[in-house]
């Protein structure tokens, strides 16, 4: 019961944590104006470990490193918890087992994203309906857009659009099929 409780907590806030962080990377890779209340947010929910490691890998090309490693870092440490929890024999492993913790930390990112992707496009799809002018459109749009452009190119127009429901079905399919199976590779071998 008790190992049940932790690995529900570090799933949960780990995988926030994570989320908020690839969110950071993903805000300013798109160019989102962080002048909005919930890039404000995200930023100041991040930066307390963001900071600091930007000091060691600062931005290049345009693009946040220091918040793409801390994801892809947390993401591994979130899955060294819950082997700990399950009672996983570090100790006899050996030294292999950390370069394949930090495998399924890169699998668990991909996994992340992917799912981030899902959640964006949903919002943007329920925000488009219901409030266009809503506060975080200005967030969401930038986003999502350069994902969903390439698919509003090859359908046929219509008055319905029905890229983000292509890509929602392309990320399912990433996640079951390739992601599954990188997953499983990863997980034997532990």
């Amino acid at each position: 019961m008790l190992a049940d409780t932790l690995t529900f907590f570090i799933q949960t806030l780990g995988g926030l944590f994570a989320v908020a962080v690839l969110l950071r990377f993903a805000m300013q890779a798109m160019r989102v104006p962080f002048s909005n209340s919930f890039a404000q947010f995200i930023v100041k929910i991040t930066d307390f470990v963001v900071r600091p490691v930007r000091r060691v890998i600062p931005g290049w090309g345009g693009y946040d490193w220091a918040s793409l490693l801390l994801a892809w870092l947390i993401e591994a440490l979130v899955a060294f918890a819950l082997l700990l929890v399950k009672g996983f024999p570090f100790s006899l492993a050996g030294p292999w087992v950390w370069p394949a913790l930090l495998g399924l930390g890169a699998v668990q990112l991909a996994r992340t994203a992917l799912y981030l992707i899902i959640g964006l496009t949903l919002v943007r799809a329920v925000l488009s309906w219901v409030n266009p002018y809503s506060p975080l459109s200005p967030v969401i749009y930038p986003l999502t857009e350069p994902l969903m452009r390439p698919f509003r190119r090859m359908l046929p127009e219509s008055q319905i659009d029905f890229s983000p429901l292509v890509l929602i079905i392309l990320c399912q399919f990433l996640l079951v099929v390739p992601l599954a199976a990188l997953e499983r590779a990863v997980l034997g071998a532990f």
